[in-house]
């Protein structure tokens, strides 16, 4: 074969091969012939004129995102890093715009960032910058919006992801983070320290009350059982004072008992004695007999006073007139 044939169908072959090519989805190819705008293609399989046609271009009609750092100033004299970051994408009408009035989009978004967050940030104290974080994404977002859209570009959201203070900021914040949670724990822990007194207070209160409640039920059925048995022992001929001191000696040596049962009581009962129950019966009939005469006593002196005023009250008549002025 004629090897100038072969070339010949080579470089047809090459050439037929040239007129088609492919667009990815989700993006948009600008054809220009001679260096002047053509056409745009969208996903699929197209043809060119090989030669006379050539892609200038291809745009990404996915959403982007570009991330932009910036360092500004608060009203109170606070230096701040914030993150913007910026979604966007190629409006697919608006392709020719896109591709041939902007050069460097992302250098543009970035300048409009730039211009809208040292703009906004210097009005607000840093308190307020991290509370009104949105507020500045909208404004940014509706800055973009209003210049990118003459170039064919559609802001989709911008996000403040994050807002970094000067170091020592920073730690002064943490500082009084901390000094508030701590006045916060003292006045909780103050407040149930004094919860804790005042039940306990309460407590001990009640304590006393029943304490004091039962020693006097105690005694009030220790002079029933006393009265009972001195009741009893009246009812066998032993009088009052004979059953009074045989209750005192039975309780007496009781006492005795019970403090002899424990083997490791170190308690001494003084007088000891075995004349300590005779003595003690002797002394309470003493006291008896005194008492008794003391009481007899005091009752034949109330007798004669009232006799006294008696008669001094039938001496005098005030209607006796013989009765000498």
């Amino acid at each position: 074969m004629d090897p100038i044939l072969i070339i010949v169908l080579v470089f047809g072959l090459f050439l037929f091969l040239a007129c088609f090519f492919t667009v990815k989805q989700q993006t948009s190819v600008v054809i220009e012939r001679f260096g002047k705008f053509q056409s745009i293609r969208n996903s699929g399989l197209q043809l060119k004129i090989p030669v006379i046609d050539r892609i200038a271009g291809r745009v990404n009609l996915r959403i982007q995102q570009l991330d932009v750092i910036i360092e500004t100033q608060t009203k109170d004299n606070v230096f701040v890093k914030m993150k913007v970051s910026v979604q966007f994408k190629v409006i697919q009408e608006n392709v020719y715009e896109a591709f041939y009035k902007l050069e460097y989009p992302h250098d543009q978004i970035t300048a409009y960032v730039f211009d809208v967050v040292r703009a906004e940030v210097p009005k607000l104290i840093l308190d307020d910058v991290f509370v009104r974080k949105d507020d500045i994404a909208i404004a940014v977002k509706r800055e973009l919006n209003e210049a990118m859209m003459a170039y064919g570009y559609d802001i989709i959201n911008t996000l403040v992801t994050d807002i970094d203070p000067d170091i020592q900021v920073k730690n002064a914040m943490n500082r009084i983070n901390a000094a508030e949670r701590e006045k916060v724990a003292a006045e909780f822990e103050s407040e149930a320290q004094r919860i804790r007194i005042v039940a306990k207070a309460k407590a001990e209160a009640e304590s006393k009350r029943l304490q004091g409640q039962g020693i006097a039920d105690q005694r009030r059925e220790i002079a029933k059982g006393l009265v009972e048995s001195v009741e009893v022992l009246n009812s066998v001929g032993i009088n009052s004072q004979e059953a009074s001191s045989l209750i005192v000696v039975t309780q007496h040596y009781d006492t005795l008992q019970a403090i002899g049962a424990d083997s490791n009581s170190n308690l001494i009962l003084l007088p000891n004695s075995p004349q300590a129950a005779t003595d003690m019966l002797n002394n309470m009939v003493a006291s008896f007999a005194a008492s008794n005469q003391i009481g007899e006593q005091m009752k034949r002196q109330n007798k004669r006073l009232k006799n006294s005023d008696d008669k001094t009250s039938l001496d005098y008549n005030p209607n006796d007139t013989s009765q000498p002025e």
